[in-house]
C-alpha cells in the first residue's frame, strides 16, 4: 500500500483519476441547484407539461422514457434500457451530478435541439409521478 501522506496532491490526482471525486448527490439536492439556477420554484404541473409535449423537433421526452416514466423503458433510436425516471423508483437516478449534467446536454439536444436552461431543468424534474 501506498503511503501519500508526503504527495497528498498525488493521491488526489489518483483519486480523480478514478471516478472518486465524484460528490454524491441526491434529487433534493439537484432540484435545489436546479431552483437556485433559475431564481424560483418548480412547478409539478409544468413538469408533467414539459414531458409530454413536442419542443419543434421530433422526438419528446416520452420517446424514450414511459409514460408514465416510473418504469423501466428503452432509448427510441438505440433500444438501450433505460431505468425508471423518478428516483424514486430507481434509486441510482440523480446519485451523481456529473452524470445528471451529461445526461441533460444529451436529452435537451434530442427534445429542445438546445441545452436546456436551468429552468427547463428544474420544471423537468419538478414533477410528481405515481
Amino acid at each position: 500500500m501506498l503511503n501519500f501522506s508526503k504527495f497528498p496532491h498525488l493521491k488526489f490526482l489518483l483519486d480523480w483519476g478514478s471516478g472518486r471525486h465524484a460528490l454524491s448527490a441526491t434529487p433534493q439536492s439537484e432540484l435545489q441547484r436546479w431552483q437556485q439556477a433559475a431564481g424560483q420554484a418548480g412547478d409539478a404541473a409544468k413538469g408533467q407539461a414539459f414531458f409530454k409535449q413536442r419542443h419543434g423537433v421530433e422526438w419528446l421526452c416520452t420517446s424514450c422514457h414511459e409514460q408514465p416514466p416510473t418504469r423501466e423503458a428503452k432509448h427510441a433510436a438505440t433500444g438501450k434500457k433505460i431505468g425508471a425516471l423518478p428516483p424514486a423508483f430507481y434509486a441510482k437516478r440523480l446519485s451523481d451530478s456529473a452524470k445528471v449534467d451529461k445526461w441533460f446536454k444529451r436529452n435537451c439536444k434530442d427534445i429542445l435541439s438546445r441545452g436546456c436552461m436551468p429552468a427547463e431543468k428544474r420544471t423537468c424534474w419538478f414533477t410528481r409521478w405515481g
